[in-house]
């Protein structure tokens, strides 16, 4: 649901007139951008790759994705906060899964001859692995399931404010301006859902099955 523009917070308006200026390629709105996003925009990109100084290259990438993308945003399909935290979002996703990638293109093979002209060696036999062994994919496996479970029994403005909250990063009050709903309401609904999510998940798991 998209808020209408007479709705918006000033904060909201405020970001969308220099997000306009930022398109025409005005670098003191710019500026301004920064100062009043990249806070937000950071904690953000942590909750996806909580390596530092890895965030704080993604920080950097994304305003430079952001000053040639101005152009882009329209006020009529997402609020700005929204657009800058989207962008956050995928940019950190995007560097997580280059850095598997990355890692997947060295060789598991790698050989080399033995000194003695004896059968080749893999170089990398003795290195311990990156990835989670067995039981604790396991592990996190019934963890998800688990989460899935607790998360389907909330109600659905209950969800859609946890995945406002903690999927995008949103505060409560960007949530209730996301929502078009009362910051109150908006509090209540998550401290509510985080009660049950903590009820749910304390349960021992044959309970939460039934």
């Amino acid at each position: 649901m998209v808020t209408p523009r007479d709705a918006w917070t000033d904060r909201g308006e405020a970001l969308a007139q220099v997000l306009a200026r930022v398109a025409l390629g005005d670098r003191a709105a710019f500026a301004t951008l920064y100062q009043a996003s990249s806070a937000h925009l950071f904690g953000v990109i942590l909750r996806i790759n909580p390596d530092r100084a890895q965030a704080e290259d993604i920080l950097q990438d994304i305003f430079v994705n952001i000053w040639r993308a101005a152009p882009d945003f329209d006020a009529t399909r997402s609020q700005p906060l929204t657009w800058l935290t989207s962008i956050a979002r995928h940019r950190a996703i995007d560097s997580l899964r280059r850095r598997k990638t990355e890692v997947s293109t060295v060789s598991t093979h790698a050989l080399v001859a033995g000194a003695d002209g004896e059968d080749e060696v893999d170089l990398l036999a003795g290195q311990a692995s990156p990835d989670a062994g067995p039981l604790e994919l396991l592990q996190q496996a019934a963890q998800a399931r688990e989460v899935t479970h607790c998360l389907g029994q909330l109600s659905a403005e209950q969800q859609q404010c946890v995945a406002l909250t903690y999927y995008q990063g949103l505060s409560h009050s960007e949530v209730a301006e996301h929502l078009a709903q009362p910051l109150g309401t908006v509090k209540s609904w998550v401290r509510r859902a985080l009660l049950a999510l903590k009820d749910c998940l304390g349960r021992p798991a044959t309970a939460a099955k039934g």
